[in-house]
């Protein structure tokens, strides 16, 4: 389905190229990250310390303090970096597909999506059943209101808000407000 040029899908898909998800070795990451995931989402009654090392077995970077309310659901998980001191309330999810950097001491309400995962606009192009994916990065000291929706290649500068239920479609400057679907800056 993909493309022949020598490199496997899962190369492909962490270039942020078209990438077939179907492919075997990805398919095994994926069971692997759900079986990972009923460990995680049955530790609720866990120390907060215990859960962080589970954390750190599947995630690429996960900072000191950082805490991730159970139930949480991701693709892969080890794209997904985390800074000192970042939090996820409960429901979250992840597509993490490509990177997801989230910086230092961010706060992210439940329910929150975080989604890289791409698909082709042209319609021949959608059903060869080929996907792709855009890293998404939150900066430091930002608070995600619950129900956010992040779309794929989103940057999110620091010290920035994100209100409950927004759908961000496009860069968030540093500092900003943004409310609303399409999310848009506050006052601006």
């Amino acid at each position: 389905m993909g493309q022949t040029d020598g490199r496997s899908e899962k190369e492909k898909m962490l270039a942020g190229d078209l990438y077939d998800a179907g492919d075997p070795e990805l398919q095994a990451d994926l069971a692997a990250a759900k079986d990972w995931m009923v460990r995680y989402n049955a530790a609720l009654a866990m120390p907060v310390t215990e859960r962080r090392e589970l954390l750190r077995e599947r995630f690429a970077a996960v900072g000191d303090g950082s805490t991730i309310r159970p139930p949480f659901h991701c693709d892969y998980g080890y794209n997904i970096s985390l800074g000192t001191g970042v939090f996820l309330n409960f429901n979250c999810v992840i597509l993490d597909v490509v990177a997801v950097t989230i910086g230092d001491k961010t706060q992210i309400g439940p329910g929150v999506q975080i989604l890289t995962a791409d698909h082709p606009r042209g319609g021949a192009e959608r059903e060869s059943g080929l996907e792709f994916g855009r890293p998404i990065r939150i900066g430091r000291n930002v608070w995600i209101g619950g129900g956010a929706i992040i779309l794929p290649g989103v940057d999110v500068g620091d010290d920035a808000i994100i209100g409950a239920g927004s759908v961000v479609t496009r860069n968030v400057p540093p500092g900003a407000t943004v409310v609303g679907n399409p999310a848009r800056v506050r006052g601006g």
